[in-house]
């Protein structure tokens, strides 16, 4: 009685299907439920902010204020229209032609967002490069 064949030896053999499929779903779900942080995308250096004035800082420079209900000063002169044609009238007349001066809006803490963003796009337009815009420091809590 002869038990084995010694010719027909079966080799083993694994089954990988179901091994991919499950590692298939595994992935998908890693997908889908994996958050990504927004934050990590952009690396900003943000600039920081001294008491000290430099030498540079201390020369002319044209002064732009918007007051609380968004009427415009141009070198404590009151810009009558508030158009923004009117507004860069105004600060041609004061700077004349010197791009490279300063420019520093003021605008009280409730004037709106609109009038400041004006004052910034007209001093923009006219190709002004060196813009501030003054603010006060906070005091410090106990």
């Amino acid at each position: 009685m002869k038990f084995f064949d010694s010719g027909a030896a079966d080799e083993p053999e694994i089954n990988i299907i179901s091994f991919i499929d499950v590692i298939l779903v595994l992935l998908i779900f890693f997908m889908a439920t994996a958050t990504f942080e927004q934050q990590s995308r952009i690396k900003l250096n943000l600039p920081e902010a001294s008491d000290k004035v430099s030498e540079k800082d201390q020369g002319q420079s044209l002064m732009i204020q918007v007051s609380e209900d968004g009427r415009f000063f141009v070198d404590n002169n009151e810009v009558l229209n508030q158009g923004i044609d009117t507004l860069k009238a105004a600060i041609e007349q004061s700077a004349n032609a010197d791009r490279k001066q300063r420019v520093i809006i003021r605008a009280d803490a409730k004037t709106p967002h609109q009038s400041v963003v004006m004052a910034m796009d007209a001093v923009a337009q006219l190709g002004f490069v060196n813009l501030s815009i003054a603010t006060v420091r906070t005091k410090a809590s106990p």
